[in-house]
Order: C-alpha cells, then structure tokens, then sequence
C-alpha cells in the first residue's frame, strides 16, 4: 500500500489521523516482532566469578576464570545447552576480589541479586568462608562453585557448594608415602606462612611422624612478600634434612629450590599442593634442580587424551600454559552445564546441586581430566595424581584412587579410566 493512498483515507476512519496512525504503527510493529529473534540475552543462564584479578595472587585467579570463560565459550558455540525444550547460553559476569572476604560477600550479592547469577565459582577459601554466609538465603539462592582443597569446606553442611578438587589432606598422606619409599627420613619444613600452610604442615607432620620419621625443624616464611629466604633456609639445611617440605606461591616456591642448591643442599622436596610443577619448572633458571621432587604432576604427563588438545587451546587462546588451575575450574564449569540439564531446570539451585550425583563420571576422552563421583558434602572424587623428577627426568605420574574401600572398587575405576591402568595405585591407608 502506497503512503499516498494511505494519507487519503485517512478520513475514512472514525477518530481521524491519530487512530489511523496508532493502527499502521501497531501493525508495523506486529511485521518486526515476527521477522525479529527474542532480545539478546532473553534465555542467558548468568555464572559470577569473584577471585583475586590483581594483587599478588592475581595469575592464579586469571587461570581459574580463564578455565570457567574457555568452557562456557565452547558450550555456547555448540548452541548451548536445552533445558527442559527451551535453548539456553551462558554468560559470564566476572569480578575482582583482591582476596578480601568482605569485597567477595559484596560481589555475589551484586552478581545474584542484579544479574541474576544462578552460580559464583570461587578459588579462595578465605573468600568462599563468607559467601557460605549467603548463598542459601530464601529467594536468594545460588551454588558456590569452590575451587578449595581446604576440606573444611565440604565439612560445613552447605547444601549448594560444589567443591571442584580433592582435599589437600589425600596430597599430604600420599607425599609422605612416597617420600617414605624413597627412603627419607629426615625433614625440614619450610612452608609459606598462613592458614592454607600451617594446616598442611600439620598434617604432613602428623603423616611423618606417624611412620616414624623426623621432623627437624618447622618454619612458615612469607611466600607473598619476600624473595630471599637465606634466614630460613640456613636454619633448616643446618638440621642436615633428607628432604624440604615446602611450597606456596609457584614463582617463590621456585626461588626455595633455586636458593637451596646455591647453599648446596642436595636432598628432596615434597611440593605442597598450592605450588604446581607446571608453573614451577617454566620459570626455573635450572629445572635440573628438581631432582627428587615429589609434586602434583603436571598436566601435560597425565595421559588422557583430551588433555593435549586442552593445552593446545588454551594456550593458543590465553598465551599462557595450562595449569591445574585452568583444568579443574574448564571440567567444573561442564560438569555444572550437565546438571542443569539433567535437573530440567536453570535457575532452582537446589535441584542443580542434587542432579550432580548424576554428571559422573566426566572421563578423559572429553575432559582434560578425571572425575568420578561427587561426596556428599559435595567435593568432586577424582585420582591424586603425583610424579617426582628421577635422574633430570619427570617420572609418569601414580594416579591414587585414593577413595575405594575395596580392591573391587579399585577395579571397577579402572576398568572405567582412560588414564593408564598400570600407573593407578591402590593403598589402603590412603
């Protein structure tokens, strides 16, 4: 219809211009609408990010949020996820915490209540303690996704945490095991000073002393504010150490080692699990002074199949190496995308966090890492994996299934893998 013969029936309607106007402008509106898709972000599932971004913790916060962004990009090049017949993507809201519980507490409050955020991942324990303050709150619920190997808290009794790594504490009796067998009996802790630290020097001490060995002496250095360690380290190698408990931060962890063969100290170290051999071995000046470490194996030697690809992305993607921290945090976020999808719902909490019992196993075709069950505090079940450097070479790493009550259980995991059977370990005290 031409505007010409529309001005010229403009007479022929009761009302005159004004209601013949509304009508074409409603119809036009009516055409739009039909040829238009819905507004962006009309079906968009929010997941908050609240970590350290800056400060001396920032790289570790990056490559856990680089994890949570690579996953939630792959899921939404796919189309996303449906949902009970309706298609959904992810959108992520990310923000800085600094490591300070009260700036992480005002950080979920603003991600859930204004952009509706239905899960905030977390890596800190320090800043996960508050938000286990919050989340449950009526009509305000939202899942923890907690990156934390403290084992507090899966202990706490939250209902909507998800915590994505195994307890430090099956690290710490694997180390001293492993340290054990090597023949070591004597050891000097010198371990980054803090709660994450004097709890996992307590521990491996109780592990050591219990299989008899020696603890010489027990010193907490500050890993996040200095770089020389002569003061400490003079005083542990003169109680004449088979090997060095020590461990924190990974580029001061390395300056430990480096320092301590400069001083000529030929023993071992056990590696807490805070410092990754994947960020440690890069920056070290001689990577040859690893020999002897015991430490969570890197990601590159794991052996399951979709982990190359994984490092081959990320670092195409983010220009930096793949950790743990990346891994963990990417097989988090798929694991959170599935139980969505099998609760049939995207925004009751609670119904997520009960359909996780049914996303496992996550196995290493299509993940860059195992996982096996969920615990019923919520902690995700997967192996320990551990490998030491022996003769300037990393060992292939013993994967611990460190969970199975039975050697029929122990079975049935391995039946399942697609890491290596022959390097998966079974021990009963583990």
């Amino acid at each position: 219809m031409k505007i010409q013969s529309l001005a010229d029936n403009f007479h022929r309607y009761p009302g005159g211009v004004m209601k013949m106007y509304r009508f074409y402008a409603l119809l036009l509106l009516v055409f739009l609408m039909a040829g238009v898709p819905a507004v962006a972000g009309a079906k968009d599932i929010v997941i908050g990010y609240s970590g350290p971004l800056s400060g001396p913790a920032a790289e570790y916060g990056q490559d856990c949020l680089n994890g949570i962004e690579m996953a939630i990009n792959e899921i939404n090049s796919r189309g996303g996820i449906e949902v009970a017949g309706r298609r959904y993507q992810f959108r992520l809201e990310k923000m800085d915490d600094q490591v300070k519980p009260e700036k992480a507490l005002a950080n979920a409050t603003l991600m859930r209540r204004e952009h509706g955020a239905i899960a905030i991942f977390n890596p800190v324990a320090t800043t996960i303690m508050p938000l286990m303050k919050a989340n449950m709150e009526k009509k305000n619920e939202f899942l923890i996704m907690a990156y934390c190997a403290v084992p507090q808290v899966s202990e706490m009794g939250n209902r909507l945490i998800v915590t994505l790594t195994s307890s430090f504490t099956t690290y710490a009796k694997i180390a001293a095991q492993e340290a054990w067998e090597k023949g070591w009996r004597k050891c000097a802790v010198v371990v980054t000073a803090g709660a994450y630290g004097d709890a996992w020097r307590q521990v491996f001490g109780m592990e050591w002393l219990k299989k008899g060995g020696t603890i010489t002496v027990d010193l907490a250095a500050n890993y996040y504010t200095r770089t020389d360690f002569a003061v400490p380290l003079q005083q542990a190698l003169a109680s004449d150490p088979d090997f060095l408990l020590i461990g924190g931060p990974s580029a001061t962890t390395a300056l430990i080692v480096e320092q301590s063969r400069v001083r000529g100290f030929e023993g071992g170290f056990v590696m807490i699990d805070q410092a990754k051999l994947d960020d440690v071995v890069p920056i070290m000046q001689k990577p040859l002074g690893l020999e002897g470490t015991i430490g969570v194996a890197m990601v590159r030697d794991i052996g399951v199949p979709a982990s190359q690809e994984f490092i081959n992305n990320y670092r195409q993607q983010y220009k930096r190496n793949a950790n743990w921290e990346s891994v963990i945090n990417y097989t988090g976020m798929y694991a959170l995308s599935r139980a969505m999808v099998l609760a049939g719902t995207t925004s009751d909490a609670f119904a997520i966090r009960a359909a996780m019992t049914r996303v496992f196993p996550m196995l290493g075709d299509k993940y860059p890492t195992e996982i096996f069950a969920i615990s019923p505090g919520g902690r995700f079940i997967m192996p320990a994996v551990v490998q030491t450097m022996r003769h300037g070479r990393f060992t292939s790493p013993n994967t611990y299934v460190w969970w199975a009550a039975t050697e029929k259980e122990f079975e049935a995991v391995r039946k399942l893998t697609t890491i290596n059977p022959a390097r998966m370990m079974w021990k009963k005290d583990n």
